[in-house]
């Protein structure tokens, strides 16, 4: 088969760098938030059953945001592009969070800075990975998310490590009075807000995007429009009943929780359910009235009509970012109790933990750099789903090796897994995802995928506390092990997914 004359132009090694550099920037600012927040909240009073509910603040901005800047970007041109403009808005929203938040007066202060933090984060990112469909033809696309995926091992690497690096290259204080964030975490947070700007502003200034007219152009060459299956509306019937059904569900749930005196965290599931009825009522009276190009109408649709690709790999994505997510709450607290023995949150034990804890969050991502070459050879040989599906399995054998290693220097080697696990969920998923969405909507779908990424965050944050506290005694290294498990239930539904591009 020739290649059209519209189909998008291959671009070279170093244009695909610059495009995908700024995720040096963003994920300098997602790890240091990764790696620190605990520490932080821990620092300034919470327990170990509140990290979860504090934590439910990255899911739920996400859930948010995402959708709205992809809504907004399909349908943004102006002087700086398309998806630049959200580029440099989130970057400088994010700086401006970094500096502020190691400076929290209060635990609650610093809780809203993470909701801040976090939303500015998802301003920049959501556009980055629409950016690969625009700007790459679908054979480019896997190495275009292996590149983002290098770039955030890359960040990573230094980011989660710089508290500890401060400390012992720097000899920068590790350890402050209590309700005092130590030094060495704030001048890391300082470093991570300048870093993330100038990675930004150089994708933003280096690359140069594709107008409407030209993106049309190059969708229709190589078939992806939207489909007649997407641009049937459904009846407002079914958005009103369904709405109606979710809304009950969600009252349901409050009330089972409040007459059981459940934990105060499932509230959160219930306030979703409602949510999501409040969504669905809307579209309803939306189409009711005409108005279907609406934004909170069109949102709705796409939902309801996802590629059967994307409806697939929104399992997949449940199952691996639960499991990512029992991780970020919890490698610390495991860390520094399982391995290093810390039982006081203030003393030197629980700090050399939390540091190693940040060490092990720059390897893993360290080895992501590494895997990040080779994931595309493999997806060559094998196929992406293939190669997607034995990724994860090297992360279920990480995570549960965590309960069997007792010396915290060979943590290092569990991490092995996990790094190759993160660096695949960063671009095989996405690399399938693109090559199946309709062009002109990959900003909106890219924004809905992420639905599958944070619901079950949100159902971490939720849970994760009681099923520590009752379950596992307390133990939080437990939490790493189901990480385990939804890893290796995430290989097996990968098997089954439609890949367009294959």
């Amino acid at each position: 088969m020739t290649k059209s004359a519209n189909a998008r132009p291959e671009l070279s090694f170093w244009q695909i760098w610059n495009m995908c550099f700024g995720f040096i920037g963003i994920q300098f600012g997602f790890a240091l938030q990764n790696a620190n927040v605990s520490r932080i909240f821990q620092t300034l009073g919470a327990s170990i059953d509140e990290l979860p509910i504090l934590w439910v603040a990255a899911p739920l901005t996400g859930l948010l945001v995402q959708p709205i800047i992809g809504y907004f970007s399909d349908k943004t041109w102006n002087r700086l592009g398309r998806r630049r403009p959200y580029f440099l808005i989130g970057a400088l929203l994010t700086t401006a969070s970094l500096l502020f938040m190691p400076h929290s007066p209060t635990l609650w202060i610093a809780a809203g800075m993470l909701w801040i933090m976090d939303a500015s984060i998802n301003i920049s990112m959501e556009p980055f990975r629409a950016f690969v469909g625009d700007m790459l033809p679908q054979k480019q696309r896997t190495l275009g998310f292996a590149m983002q995926g290098f770039f955030i091992g890359l960040a990573s690497v230094v980011a989660s490590s710089l508290p500890w690096l401060m400390t012992n290259v720097w000899d920068i204080s590790n350890t402050a009075a209590p309700g005092t964030v130590p030094d060495s975490v704030i001048w890391a947070f300082s470093l991570g807000g300048i870093v993330l700007l100038l990675a930004v502003g150089w994708t933003i200034l280096t690359t140069r995007e594709y107008s409407p007219e030209q993106l049309a152009k190059f969708n229709a060459a190589e078939g992806q429009v939207e489909t007649k299956a997407t641009a049937t509306l459904k009846p407002a019937g079914f958005y009103h009943q369904s709405g109606w059904v979710w809304l009950l569900l969600g009252a349901l749930g409050a009330a089972t929780i409040t007459g059981f005196a459940l934990q105060p965290e499932l509230y959160i599931l219930a306030g979703c359910c409602a949510g999501f009825a409040v969504l669905q009522l809307i579209a309803a009276a939306l189409q009711k009235q005409g108005r279907t190009e609406h934004g909170v109408y069109q949102i709705t649709h796409d939902l309801f009509h996802m590629p059967r690709t994307m409806m697939q790999l929104a399992v997949v994505q449940f199952f691996s970012w639960f499991a990512l997510f029992a991780m970020w709450i919890y490698l610390t607290p495991a860390v520094a109790n399982y391995h290093f023995g810390a039982t006081d949150t203030s003393g030197d034990l629980f700090n050399k933990g939390a540091d190693w804890a940040g060490v092990l969050q720059g390897s893993y991502n360290g080895y992501a750099m590494l895997a990040a070459f080779i994931i595309p050879v493999m997806a060559r040989k094998l196929g992406r789903k293939l190669t997607h599906s034995l990724n994860l399995l090297c992360g279920a054998l990480g995570f549960a090796s965590f309960l069997l290693v007792r010396d915290p220097t060979w943590l290092l080697v569990s991490m092995v897994g996990v790094g190759i696990a993160w660096a695949s969920i960063l671009s095989m998923p996405y690399a399938m995802l693109s090559c199946a969405l309709p062009g002109q909507k990959m900003g909106v779908y890219m924004g809905i995928f992420n639905f599958f990424i944070v619901i079950p965050q949100i159902l971490a944050a939720s849970i994760l506390g009681l099923v520590v506290r009752t379950v596992f005694a307390g133990n939080s290294i437990y939490a790493l092990v189901l990480g385990g498990a939804c890893f290796l239930i995430a290989a097996g539904i990968t098997l089954k997914v439609d890949d367009a591009g294959e």
